[in-house]
């Protein structure tokens, strides 16, 4: 057994020489936030590698999908995917906003266009999908849907940091992406976020909201929040930057592996990447189904025995929480397919400093139930 236990993820961290001289600029300057040095520099460095031309920093990804909400005006019901992190549908309750449920397709772990389209109401203002995994979202059909209905579109891309749809930036599609970049995303500032907009109008709105609402000294315009990020989150996302291809690449390593010593195994079947993406391996999600011995739990009782702290990324859904459960489309007959894999998915540790050789002893535990 490792000394350690081994998470799920952890961030990576760069030697301390190389925060240093960033640490050193920011006592120097004296200014810690508001829109600092490294703060700018980051916000343009950021669009220039995701392809994309108006992001704006937040201090964390759930403020930034509050403000996305509040910069939309978004009102009445929104239809949003059971299967993620709380802090999706939290955002819409935040915005006194009724979270309608629709459930997900069983190969792309998203939401199904179709199960959406017959989710609307006269309340329907908007829909907010979950890029789940880092996977793409069916894009097209779910626009297709907001055109045919005249909704708004708000992707929660906390996982997709990177990724690449069709050679375009996946974070181009939508009104709004919200990206994470919390210590367990592929990219971090320790805490972290960004809003990805479509128009210098926009971003300007969004700016405005994640600063109380000021645009100027003197003029408050709307009643905004406390979103901003600050220099020293900023330099570590600049330090992290330098080492981002780098870092996706090892994942890209851990990734094969887990393939390689998983592909005989009955009944632990890994995720299917789209051939139309590129992958940032932000998860390496697993399907442990009836046919291996212990079941999903039992594989998570017993790598708990072995201090491997997999995940069972999403369970429960976020649907079956009490501030949820009791809304019609809450109910498990509504989600069958998003019921089913709560049951039955796994992530596996994947981080680029996870050893190839814990790699394999995972996959031996696996094996040998």
């Amino acid at each position: 057994m490792s000394k350690k236990p081994i998470p799920v993820t952890q961030p990576f961290m760069p030697p301390l020489e190389e925060f240093l001289p960033y640490l050193s600029r920011i006592w120097d300057s004296k200014w810690l936030t508001n829109a600092g040095e490294f703060h700018e520099e980051l916000e343009h460095r950021l669009a220039r590698h995701l392809g994309v031309e108006h992001l704006s920093l937040f201090t964390n990804g759930t403020i930034a999908l509050i403000v996305a909400l509040q910069a939309l005006r978004i009102t009445g019901e929104v239809i949003t995917t059971p299967y993620s992190f709380v802090a999706t549908a939290h955002s819409l309750l935040w915005n006194n906003i009724r979270p309608v449920f629709a459930d997900i397709e069983a190969d792309t772990f998203n939401l199904d266009p179709e199960r959406i389209e017959s989710a609307i109401t006269g309340q329907t203002t908007a829909i907010m999908p979950v890029h789940c995994y880092g996977i793409p979202c069916d894009v097209e059909r779910i626009q297709n849907v907001a055109d045919r209905y005249g909704l708004r579109v708000i992707y929660d891309a906390a996982h997709a940091f990177g990724v690449d749809y069709k050679g375009r930036s996946l974070l181009a599609h939508g009104d709004l992406s919200v990206l994470s970049f919390h210590a367990t995303k592929v990219f971090n500032t320790f805490e972290g976020g960004a809003i990805i907009a479509p128009d210098a109008k926009t971003k300007k709105r969004i700016d405005h909201l994640k600063n109380f609402g000021f645009v100027d000294e003197v003029t408050v315009a709307a009643a905004g929040i406390n979103g901003k990020m600050n220099e020293i989150q900023s330099a570590f996302g600049l330090l992290q930057l330098d080492h981002i291809d780098r870092l996706i690449g090892l994942r890209g390593d851990i990734d094969a592996r887990y393939r390689e010593q998983l592909a005989l195994v009955r009944g632990v079947t890994p995720y299917e990447p789209r051939p139309d993406a590129t992958r940032n391996h932000a998860y390496f999600p697993v399907l442990v189904e009836d046919a291996y011995p212990l079941g999903r739990d039992g594989l998570y009782d017993r790598f708990r025995e072995h201090g491997i702290l997999a995940r069972r990324y999403f369970y429960p859904l976020i649907s079956q929480f009490p501030m949820y459960r009791g809304l019609p489309s809450a109910q498990r007959d509504n989600l069958p397919v998003a019921s089913r894999l709560a049951d039955q998915v796994l992530c596996l540790p994947i981080f680029p400093d996870l050893p190839l050789a814990e790699v394999d002893r995972i996959a031996d535990i696996i094996r040998a139930p």
